[in-house]
């Protein structure tokens, strides 16, 4: 993080609000992609063999980048054990869970769970950081939820295709391990930049999965692809793990080192929206509720950091 402060604090606190909002978002959009990418290759993937060769993938490409960017000196000093102990469960096993939830239910019930992340972020905060709940921020919180709830179409999936059980309870774990990780990846290590934090989680969340998917490939529990890697598993695989987590990784650390684990959460609840974008590319139909949802996702984040200008306070402090 940076140590240098601007002279004018409220000018500051604009800059890393505009800057913040902008990564998440993109990170957002990024992630996004992968959606659509692991609904196809669960088809013949089995989820914890898709999630450890996603990792494998995103990790070596993170450390590849990581190195080119700032040379070898930061990742032989790194905290790798503490790396570990963060992004084993809290990327990990989110990510698993996260995955399962979707293999057993489908998208939008996963989608509908997952906007509720700046429930999870306000709580992290409310509790690690004892930070003062406002009436305005809570009122953004419930706009931003609602905006998830209609973009995901929850009115459609709240009758009898809704398949709420063990995958949606996975999912909601998933979401606050991964609200607990994002936090605890920036304010864990300071001296680290967005790729090196999210390098040394994410090879946690490697270690996290490894082992369990080479135990349920020993014991029969799981099974390699049931059919032929091809060109278009490989390009689905591009979209779902360096696209789709390393870039959107290292995007969303650097909106939480700038916004904190709250305010970027609300951002989480856009990724329906840009999932209708791209099946609107491929020739789907443009969802209205959908394109309200959005809109209420981003009118709560609007209002949640309002008053945000006013202060002379970062939104992640230093660490001492």
């Amino acid at each position: 993080m940076p140590t240098d402060f601007p002279a004018t604090p409220d000018a500051g606190l604009r800059r890393d609000a505009v800057t913040g909002n902008a990564l998440a978002s993109l990170s957002m959009l990024v992630w996004a992609l992968s959606f659509p990418a692991a609904e196809l290759l669960l088809e013949s993937w089995d989820p914890i063999v898709l999630i450890s060769v996603r990792f494998v993938l995103v990790v070596v490409l993170l450390v590849l980048l990581w190195a080119a960017i700032e040379g070898t000196g930061p990742i032989l000093r790194a905290r790798w054990l503490k790396g570990i102990l963060i992004g084993g469960p809290g990327f990990g096993l989110a990510a698993y869970l996260l995955l399962l939830g979707q293999w057993m239910t489908d998208p939008v019930t996963v989608a509908i769970i997952v906007s509720f992340s700046p429930v999870a972020g306000v709580l992290l905060e409310v509790i690690a950081d004892r930070r003062r709940l406002r009436t305005q921020f809570a009122l953004g919180v419930v706009i931003c939820v609602a905006g998830g709830v209609v973009a995901t179409g929850a009115s459609e999936a709240s009758g009898a295709e809704a398949n709420l059980g063990y995958g949606a309870g996975a999912a909601a774990i998933s979401v606050f391990l991964f609200a607990w990780a994002s936090r605890a990846a920036v304010s864990s290590f300071p001296e680290l930049s967005a790729t090196g934090r999210a390098t040394v989680t994410m090879a946690g969340g490697l270690i996290g999965v490894a082992p369990v998917c080479l135990i349920a490939l020993a014991a029969g529990i799981a099974a390699p692809p049931s059919g032929p890697v091809g060109v278009r598993e490989i390009g689905l695989l591009i979209l779902y793990a360096p696209m789709g987590m390393a870039l959107s990784q290292v995007l969303w650390i650097a909106g939480v080192g700038r916004l904190g684990i709250a305010v970027a959460s609300f951002h989480i609840n856009l990724s329906p929206f840009y999932v209708m974008l791209f099946m609107l590319a491929l020739g789907a139909e443009w969802n209205r509720a959908q394109a309200l949802g959005a809109t209420l996702v981003v009118a709560g984040v609007i209002v949640a950091q309002w008053r945000r200008r006013h202060r002379a306070v970062r939104a992640v402090p230093p660490r001492e």
